[in-house]
């Protein structure tokens, strides 16, 4: 799961990077909801890039809504839900503030941070194609498409409650 996390903290990430640093996408971030279709895939050793995941994403501020890999994760920013319903589990964990790759939300003020390691492979208006150097043997791409801008709406669709769950779920709390 975790690692699921990480993959949509680099979409993050990727949404709000361009070629040599300009940030066109982050200054339309700030301010809006946004959500997306995103395809993620790897290439290790030189190999081609195999498909790994998609989904779909929307954020808006610290909170974010994100559906891929057979997983619902849902965060206000505060709290995070996390939802396998093949698997009838649900995880509720407290949001730590520093850790970027379970709130991928905070990619957002961060991206410099990787800014060295991605290259721009096309972007327009509603996509953005990108690859991240993850180390020296292993490229992570990510395509995002349909990126649409919306009104700020509040938090209170970044919440999951437990009650709608059927009595069969099995429900960690690690709050």
């Amino acid at each position: 799961m975790k690692r699921f996390l990480s993959i949509a903290g680099f979409f993050l990430c990727c949404l709000c990077a361009n070629a040599q640093g300009s940030i066109p996408l982050l200054d339309k971030v700030e301010g809006h909801r946004v959500s997306f279709h995103y395809t993620y895939s790897l290439s290790r050793n030189g190999e081609d890039f195999t498909p790994v995941t998609d989904g779909d994403v929307c954020v808006e501020g610290n909170a974010y809504r994100m559906e891929g890999l057979g997983l619902k994760v849902v965060s206000d920013g505060t709290t995070r839900w996390s939802v396998d319903e093949s698997a009838g589990e649900m995880v509720i964990e407290k949001v730590e503030k520093e850790d970027l790759f379970t709130n991928p939300a905070l990619f957002i003020a961060s991206y410099k941070n990787y800014r060295d390691q991605i290259r721009v492979n096309s972007s327009g208006e509603d996509f953005l194609d990108v690859t991240l150097t993850l180390d020296e043997d292993t490229r992570a791409r990510f395509h995002l498409k349909d990126i649409v801008y919306g009104a700020l709406q509040g938090k209170s669709d970044f919440s999951l409650d437990v009650k709608s769950l059927s009595k069969d779920f099995v429900i960690t709390d690690l709050r």
